[in-house]
C-alpha cells in the first residue's frame, strides 16, 4: 500500500519540480538583468527612454525617480500635479520614487537630494540610471557627472537620435501626449493642452525643435504602449509664467522665458 502510494505521487511531484525548476530559472534571469533607475519627468523622451530599454529585455528596471517640489506638490519646474506621476506610474507598473525638495532655485539642495538618491540606488544593488536626453549638451554632461560620482553608469537610449525621426516614432508607436508647457516666444495661448499628431512638427515656428530639445516646450504623456490604461485627466487654465533658469553652481549665468502652462488636473478612474 505504501508503494502505491509513493508511485501514484511521482508525477504530481515531477511536475512541481518542473514548476519550481522554471521559477527558479526566471528569477535567475532576473538577477541577471542589469538593474536601473529611470529618470521621469512624465514626458516624452523618459516615456520614450522607458520604452526602450523594456523594449530590448536587456534591463530590470527597478524604479523611476521623479523631482517634486515639497509645498506645492507638483513635479518638475512646470508644475504638473505629483498625483498624475502617480497615476502614470500605475498605469506603467513600474514604482515611483519621489524626491522632495523645498526650491526649485536651490540649486545646491537639489544637486544633494539627487546625489543622495543615486548614492542609494548603488548600495541597493542598481547600476545604472537612464536619463531622455538626446543631444550632446551641458545638461548630459551633468547627469553623467552626477551618477559617475555615486559609482553608477548614465544611460542615454535616446542619444543622438534625429529628432524629427525620433518624434514620429513616437507618435507612430501610439504614444499620446498634451502641449503642457511652451515659450510664449514661439507658441500662442490657444495651442496649450492640444494632443501631438504627426503634423506637429510641420506647425512649428521655424528654428523650433521637433521634440523641443532646446528647451522651447513641454508635454504631459497619458498613453501609449508602455501604459496599461490612459492616465485620466482634465484640462485646466492656462497660466503664463516668467521663469529663471540658473545653470551649474560654478555658472552664475541666469536666463529668463516666459512660458505658457496648461494647467492638469487628475481625475479618479
Amino acid at each position: 500500500m505504501w508503494r502505491m502510494d509513493s508511485m501514484c505521487s511521482q508525477r504530481p511531484i515531477t511536475a512541481s519540480v518542473g514548476i519550481v525548476v522554471k521559477a527558479v530559472a526566471a528569477i535567475v534571469l532576473m538577477d541577471s538583468k542589469k538593474k536601473i533607475t529611470v529618470s521621469w519627468s512624465g514626458g516624452k523622451e523618459s516615456a520614450f527612454a522607458l520604452y526602450k530599454v523594456l523594449l530590448s529585455g536587456e534591463y530590470d528596471v527597478v524604479s523611476i525617480f521623479t523631482i517634486v517640489h515639497r509645498e506645492e506638490g507638483r513635479a518638475g519646474l512646470y508644475g504638473v500635479d505629483e498625483t498624475l506621476i502617480d497615476q502614470q506610474a500605475q498605469q506603467i507598473r513600474v514604482p515611483l520614487k519621489k524626491l522632495y525638495i523645498n526650491d526649485w532655485e536651490d540649486t545646491r539642495s537639489y544637486t544633494q537630494t539627487l546625489q543622495a538618491y543615486y548614492k542609494k540606488c548603488a548600495n541597493d544593488g542598481i547600476e545604472a540610471v537612464v536619463f531622455g536626453d538626446i543631444i550632446d549638451g551641458e545638461q548630459k554632461s551633468l547627469h553623467e557627472d552626477q551618477v559617475r560620482n555615486a559609482g553608477l553608469e548614465a544611460m542615454f537610449p535616446l542619444s543622438q537620435i534625429n529628432t524629427r525621426i525620433l518624434f514620429e516614432d513616437f507618435i507612430y508607436l501610439g504614444f499620446k501626449a498634451l502641449l503642457s508647457a511652451a515659450d510664449t516666444a514661439y507658441f500662442a495661448e490657444d495651442q496649450m493642452g492640444q494632443t501631438l499628431d504627426i503634423d506637429f512638427p510641420d506647425k512649428l515656428t521655424p528654428g523650433v525643435d521637433p521634440c523641443g530639445v532646446n528647451g522651447e516646450f513641454y508635454v504631459f504623456v497619458y498613453d501609449g504602449p508602455i501604459f496599461k490604461r490612459p492616465v485620466a485627466f482634465e484640462p485646466g487654465e492656462v497660466l503664463k509664467r516668467q521663469f529663471a533658469f540658473h545653470h551649474r553652481e560654478d555658472h552664475p549665468d541666469t536666463n529668463e522665458s516666459s512660458f505658457w502652462i496648461q494647467d492638469i488636473h487628475p481625475v479618479t478612474p
